[in-house]
């Protein structure tokens, strides 16, 4: 009987507490690649809810049909041999789950990291998305504005953020629209997302970055294509240009608030990716020879060729 009202207590204090708590924001997905992954997180708990209850039943099985008992002192147990069935099931049965899990994560992984398939005949939003300590820079290139820890999209567009980072690693999320990914100082990773409704979401960096990273978070709008195109309206017509002098004030450490500006910083501080990329992904050598400082010298190259026709000789 006390057993009884200890596991009421419990399980009522449990729903008191869980009441109060927010709804898990990853779990309400507000685009397709948020739904997308939604879908995995629901298949794989319910799938491990599953082989937890199996193995609780059998558990609860063996622990009641084997428990001890008093036996006299010369007792022996029967000899039982394996059960191959039994055997097979054991093996089996975790393996099928692994290939199962393995071919949907794959699966999803390849949809999430491209454009939306609903919105394939759709011309992307490009927005560049670079963190600095600790504060988020969004770059319209083709809008030719720029906000500061805020970003504002339009409905039903595929959208592709350009990250990366003015500093240490940091890691790209917005919950209720996709994943998170990297953002690193020597390249760009990109990723893919969409609203499919208006609305207020949030988003943040997800990896830790140093003492301000509590408050490394950001804002997102979406808007209609109309509303939408009338802020960027807006900001060309209220908003001062962005320069230099401004921009690197903004990457000191620090907090602030939101800011808008007309023009980006790509023009004087270009992101890392073509010949700015720190793994050199540069269009020609010669580019590339110029970023590392490696010079060729003709007399060292006829050098190495009277060399190597002496070798050959």
């Amino acid at each position: 009987m006390k057993l009884k009202w200890i596991f009421l207590t419990l399980v009522f204090t449990m729903a008191t507490v869980l009441t109060g708590c927010e709804p898990i924001l990853a779990l309400n997905p507000q685009g397709p690649q948020a739904e997308t992954q939604t879908n995995v997180i629901w298949i794989s708990i319910i799938t491990m809810s599953i082989v937890l209850i199996v193995v609780m039943a059998i558990l609860i099985t063996v622990l009641i049909k084997y428990r001890s008992s008093k036996q006299r002192d010369d007792y022996e147990p029967p000899h039982i041999e394996g059960n191959p069935i039994v055997e097979s099931i054991i093996v089996g049965f975790p393996i099928i789950i692994i290939i199962f899990l393995s071919i949907i994560t794959v699966k999803t992984t390849y949809e999430v990291e491209a454009t939306p398939e609903k919105y394939n005949d759709q011309e992307p939003l490009v927005i560049y998305a670079s963190s600095s300590n600790w504060k988020w820079h969004f770059s319209y290139p083709e809008e030719d504005i720029e906000t500061l820890n805020y970003v504002f999209i339009p409905e039903d567009r595929p959208v592709e953020f350009k990250l990366y980072s003015f500093g240490p690693i940091t890691s790209f999320w917005i919950p209720q629209l996709g994943g998170q990914k990297y953002a690193m100082a020597d390249m760009v990773t990109t990723l893919h997302l969409a609203a499919d409704n208006p609305g207020e979401y949030w988003g943040r960096n997800a990896n830790f970055s140093g003492e301000g990273f509590a408050d490394h978070q950001f804002d997102v709008t979406v808007l209609t294509q109309k509303d939408f195109d009338q802020w960027v309206e807006d900001i060309h017509q209220n908003e001062e240009p962005i320069t230099e002098d401004t921009f690197n004030k903004l990457l000191e450490p620090g907090h602030l608030g939101k800011r808008a500006f007309t023009g980006t910083h790509l023009e004087f501080s270009p992101a890392p990716e073509g010949e700015h990329a720190g793994h050199h992904h540069g269009d020609s050598d010669s580019k590339h020879d110029e970023y590392t400082g490696h010079h060729h010298d003709d007399n060292q190259s006829e050098h190495e060729d009277e060399h190597a026709g002496q070798a050959v000789r």
